[in-house]
């Protein structure tokens, strides 16, 4: 059997896959420091990759948004499936509440904007991935199980909790207490969690 020479299709394949896992790590770190107008030469220079490069894998700033935010929403959710065998309900809830309101306060330039579908942009859909869906059903998941457990309110609905948290993130962006998010997120928490 022959070695496969570098120029094959897999070998080109296995490089494009690791640029763009560069790229999205690089542009993690560049929209984290200097938010969704970030420079994209920046986020090529640090993935070691040329701008051609960069968008050949991504058409536009808001496609390498939405690639960075379905990274860490599929963590998150990764995150809500572990939670659902945890002993406690409803410890495991605040839990995943808390990790959420984390992750929409970090995206909350990158990420929430990028998971509004935008039907005349090319690139906004090309990933094939729902985010508010995954949010949403990981939300429903938690919550369902503390309220067949009887440990959290049967007339709370999920989706009004997601944008509860997402209120929270929103507000977090104008409070003068670094605090504030965390205690308005107990309320929420105290409002819904049967004890």
């Amino acid at each position: 059997m022959k070695a496969a020479r570098t120029g094959a299709p897999g070998a080109r394949r296995a490089d494009a896959r690791m640029n763009r896992e560069r790229i999205v790590a690089a542009a993690r770190e560049v929209f984290a420091e200097d938010g969704p107008e970030a420079s994209l030469n920046e986020i090529a220079r640090r993935a070691g990759v040329g701008p051609g490069t960069l968008y050949r894998h991504f058409p536009n700033r808001r496609a390498l948004a939405a690639a960075v935010v379905v990274e860490r929403v599929e963590v998150l959710v990764a995150h809500a499936e572990r939670l659902l065998d945890a002993d406690s309900a409803d410890a495991a809830l605040a839990e995943w509440l808390a990790a959420f309101l984390a992750h929409a306060r970090l995206h909350q330039g990158t990420g929430i904007a990028a998971m509004v579908e935008d039907a005349d942009d090319p690139g906004a859909d090309h990933l094939g991935v729902d985010c508010h869906r995954l949010i949403a059903d990981a939300a429903a998941a938690l919550l369902t199980r503390a309220q067949r457990e009887g440990t959290a309110r049967p007339d709370v609905a999920s989706a009004d909790l997601v944008q509860l948290v997402v209120g929270i993130a929103l507000a977090a962006e104008l409070a003068a207490d670094p605090r504030q998010p965390e205690r308005l997120l107990a309320l929420v928490l105290d409002a819904v969690l049967a004890r």
